[in-house]
């Protein structure tokens, strides 16, 4: 039987976590420019969560990083807005309840630190990921929200904490 657990980022953590973003974007063919994939905040994820109001957990199973979640304040967003960011797992760790997990630590996370609203940004082909985020209740928004320079997206959703 396989063993989760979820913890705080370390720096270490950085490369095998820009790791499985980009390779899950290229995986849906979603490795290019106005996404995550060559975003530069992707290869430094301690230090882009390493400030007031934001975290970022880390998910293991049987002690390897498989993925990970966070939550930030928008940028250029107002003060009560968080996004939920940098949502990603590997391959073998899908279907195992760790993304639920995961939303449900950032949810809580957020609502703990008075944000009233959590934002995100996807795309079509992350169909999987989006049925997950209407489960926990986010809506589609007609435009987006803040400035997050991620201009390729053009899915986003909102949900009211």
């Amino acid at each position: 039987m396989s063993t989760v657990a979820v913890r705080p980022i370390q720096p270490e953590d950085n490369l095998k976590l820009a790791t499985i973003v980009r390779n899950a974007l290229a995986e849906h063919k979603l490795n290019k420019p106005g996404t995550v994939f060559t975003d530069p905040t992707t290869d430094n994820l301690y230090k882009l969560f390493d400030i007031p109001r934001a975290a970022y957990n880390v998910a293991l199973l049987d002690g390897e990083i498989v993925g990970g979640a966070g939550i930030h304040p928008l940028d250029g967003g107002e003060p009560q807005v968080c996004e939920l960011q940098k949502m990603y797992l590997a391959p073998a760790a899908r279907g195992k309840g760790i993304a639920r997990n995961l939303i449900e630590q950032c949810l809580e996370f957020a609502r703990n630190n008075g944000y009233t609203h959590c934002y995100l940004e996807t795309m079509p082909e992350l169909a999987q990921a989006r049925r997950l985020y209407e489960h926990f209740g986010f809506y589609y928004l007609d435009g987006p929200m803040g400035n997050t320079g991620h201009y390729a997206c053009d899915n986003w959703m909102l949900k009211e904490l």
